[in-house]
């Protein structure tokens, strides 16, 4: 009951692939979160004694982490919200951990569709940046306020 081809990144192959490998029925993963870690697309938590020693994802050969991954991939010269993500995510940690954080993405979304038969409605690239954007303001705002400053937006003139 949902195209799964409106995401951004997925084609008609790369759906083929993901339900052929995962199937239709989601009701086998409690959750998204559950979901995606068995695809291996979540970071490992391997802690002992409050010390964290790894986080690095699972190397699973499973063939939908590896659709999910080509699918992320593809976005990078996309101009939706997913592309934007991805670079966001590219240029702060690098390509491999971006690729494989908006896969994870990516699986959470195919998820939540097929579980609840929701549709995919992307807003764009420019909808994400102002997201961002108003995100990193609120912060900023709130830090200044902890230390007893306060922001000002400065009026530039334009002329």
């Amino acid at each position: 009951g949902v195209d799964l081809t409106d995401i951004d990144g997925i084609d008609e192959n790369t759906a083929l692939k993901i339900v052929s490998e995962i199937g239709l029925d989601m009701s086998r993963w409690p959750s998204a979160k559950h979901f995606a870690s068995w695809l291996g697309l979540c970071p490992g938590t391997k802690i002992s004694g409050g010390k964290v020693l790894n986080r690095k994802t699972k190397r699973l050969p499973g063939a939908a982490a590896t659709a999910f991954r080509l699918a992320a991939y593809s976005l990078t010269r996309s101009k939706s919200a997913l592309g934007a993500y991805y670079r966001r995510m590219r240029s702060k940690l690098g390509a491999p951990k971006a690729i494989t954080a908006t896969a994870h993405k990516l699986a959470r979304l195919v998820y939540s569709m097929l579980k609840h038969g929701s549709q995919y409605v992307d807003e764009g690239q420019e909808y994400f940046e102002q997201r961002y954007r108003e995100r990193v303001l609120k912060t900023l705002k709130q830090k200044a306020k902890d230390m007893g400053f306060t922001l000002t937006p400065v009026e530039t003139a334009v002329g």
